[in-house]
Formats: C-alpha cells, sequence, structure tokens
C-alpha cells in the first residue's frame, strides 16, 4: 500500500468512528434520556432537514447543466 490509500483509509476510519459517536450521542441524549417533551420537536426538525436536503439532490440531479461544467 502506498501513502495516499493507508490516508485514505484513515480517514476514512475516522469520519465513521465520529459519525458513530454522533449517532451514540444522538441516541443517548435525545431519544433515550429525554423526558419526551422535545423528542417531537428533533423528529420534526429532522424530518425537515431530510425532506430539504432530498429536494436539493432531486434539483441538482434533474438538472441538465450540472456536467455541463467545464470543472467535470
Amino acid at each position: 500500500m502506498d501513502k495516499l490509500s493507508i490516508a485514505g483509509l484513515l480517514g476514512t476510519l475516522v469520519v465513521a468512528a465520529l459519525a458513530a459517536i454522533g449517532v451514540f450521542g444522538f441516541a443517548d441524549g435525545t431519544l433515550i434520556a429525554a423526558s419526551g417533551e422535545y423528542v417531537t420537536a428533533t423528529l420534526g426538525v429532522l424530518v425537515v432537514a431530510v425532506v430539504a436536503v432530498g429536494a436539493l439532490i432531486a434539483l441538482g440531479v434533474g438538472s441538465k447543466r450540472w456536467r455541463a461544467n467545464p470543472y467535470w
């Protein structure tokens, strides 16, 4: 393995570890240990965020110009 592939593997492992810690922290602090007053609001915000990101992805994929850019 060369240095770039080892660095890429290390970076991927760090991102995966941070994502796992974030999911655990979210689940522990919001869903499991919450008294219930913020769970509905939290789930509502997550739904709105997922819908907004999905809409932006759909708009980007549906565009006919996105690959016409010389950057790609």
